[in-house]
């Protein structure tokens, strides 16, 4: 090799890792611009699931804790609320499922380390406490011997429907973000919390609707309370995302978020200016909180779609974490130092 020739072949391999850093900056695509990851395969009932596990779980809790106190009147409420959340998710989850018999597939084994076991699980026992408190609640005292033993049956299964209820509201958190889909799986720190936040502004909207002022005032607060850490939690998630969190802005996600955020601060404030005195505005603020928390878990499935959809949220956070050095994998930079390394061998085999 002459020593022109290896002259222009340094230049030429030389130019090769100024190419490369020159080119990282450039947006973040995937092969032909076609998505990384497949999007979700689930349908419309999945949200409306989440919503009525978050209902349920957390009626049961407010209703157990409101018979301690001996609000009895309240506590009967709650439990009609925790019957009809509890009844309605396996309804809502078998009919995404297609068939009966996949939900009892998931029934076969308990694993501690999956949330769609444990999810199972908590469903199948929170369903069948809470049918047989919220029946006893809801039906009236007979001499039969089945009214007898629903009666019985309760006693155990109010505490235990309690029990069940927290996971109930906030597994469905945990489980969208073990996924691979980018704006679930990078927020797993706050949709459990948010989910949580949900399920307790709608029980205690549900139950401040259906029950008289004077016996509602845990029930709204409850409602309150879980308004107030919904509308913090979003705005943080949503910063945390950074980038990540564009989806929540965008497209139906952005839609259904903005009309979750006027519903939750229209009934909460008619909850806490009127609802003390006027059953009709309990009744007008429970309804507007109970629909800006189903938006809520609307907004939060859209986005899944949305952000896996898009390969900018997929492919981006992965280079930004092997540029890190947080994780292995294939970069450009680690390109450019190995195309550097073999000019360099090239020059010396050309010198020899």
């Amino acid at each position: 090799m002459t020593a022109a020739g290896s002259a222009n072949g340094h230049a030429r391999l030389g130019s090769f890792p100024a190419a490369v850093e020159r080119e990282a900056p450039r947006e973040a695509r995937s092969y032909h611009g076609q998505p990384v990851i497949k999007e979700p395969i689930w349908h419309p009932e999945i949200p409306w699931y989440f919503f009525a596990g978050g209902l349920g779980g957390a009626s049961a809790g407010l209703a157990w804790l409101a018979e301690l106190r001996g609000n009895e009147v309240l506590a009967r409420r709650a439990w009609i609320g925790a019957l009809v959340g509890t009844g309605m998710s396996p309804v809502l989850l078998i009919s995404d499922l297609g068939r009966p018999a996949r939900f009892l597939y998931m029934l076969r084994m308990f694993k501690v380390t999956s949330p769609m076991s444990v999810g199972s699980w908590v469903l199948a026992v929170s369903g069948g406490a809470a049918s047989a408190a919220g029946l006893d609640a809801l039906l009236p005292p007979a001499r039969r011997r089945w009214r007898r033993l629903l009666r019985v049956a309760a006693i155990p299964a109010r505490p235990a429907a309690a029990a069940a209820g927290l996971p109930l509201a906030t597994y469905t958190g945990a489980l969208i973000a073990q996924t691979a889909v980018p704006v679930w799986h990078e927020a797993r720190r706050e949709l459990p919390a948010l989910f949580a936040a949900g399920a307790a502004a709608s029980a205690g909207a549900l139950a401040s609707a259906l029950t008289p002022v004077a016996h509602a005032g845990p029930a709204r607060r409850l409602a309150l309370v879980g308004c107030v850490a919904e509308l913090a939690i979003v705005p943080l998630m949503e910063h945390r995302l950074g980038e990540l969190g564009e989806p929540y802005h965008r497209e139906a996600a952005g839609a259904y978020g903005r009309l979750a955020r006027g519903l939750t601060v229209a009934g909460s404030l008619l909850l806490a200016a009127r609802a003390e005195r006027s059953r009709a505005a309990a009744a007008a603020g429970g309804a507007l909180v109970l629909a800006g928390a189903a938006c809520e878990r609307w907004s939060v499935f859209k986005a899944g779609f949305q952000s896996a959809r898009d390969p900018r949220y997929t492919v981006a956070p992965q280079r930004r974490r092997i540029a890190g050095g947080r994780t292995r994998g294939a970069s450009r930079r680690v390109v450019a130092a190995g195309a550097a390394r073999a000019a360099g061998l090239a020059g010396r085999g050309g010198a020899s």
